[in-house]
């Protein structure tokens, strides 16, 4: 089993920046794919970066210039660098992994832009 740990989220001004970090623990022998998606209030979720083994990345056209998605395979851990955040850009985030044939998710860390 895989756990995923989420953090970093919370409230921000526009124009102002957040890191998110996830940290994977458990049954892990490589690490696929791993992303960054978003759930706004009375909207779907939504791809917003991810990162593959060989480092090629991307990004939802609404966040392209601002966020920048890295991973530290030895870590097992995913980042967002959030920049010049827009209260567009509220919302829960959630990351994901793909361990093999399975993907496994974090429990959703909140980040609220105020104007």
């Amino acid at each position: 089993q895989v756990q995923l740990v989420e953090s970093g989220g919370g409230l921000v001004q526009a124009g102002g920046s957040l890191r998110l970090s996830c940290a994977a623990s458990g049954n892990i022998f490589s690490i696929n794919t791993m992303a960054w998606y978003r759930r706004a209030p009375g909207k779907q979720r939504e791809l917003v970066a991810n990162i593959f083994t060989g480092g090629s990345t991307n990004y939802a056209d609404s966040v392209k210039d601002r966020f920048t998605i890295s991973r530290d395979n030895a870590k097992n851990t995913v980042y967002l660098q959030m920049n010049n955040l827009k209260p567009e850009d509220t919302a829960v985030y959630y990351c994901a992994m793909w361990v093999i044939a399975s993907d496994y998710w974090g429990q959703g860390t909140q980040v609220t832009v105020s104007s």
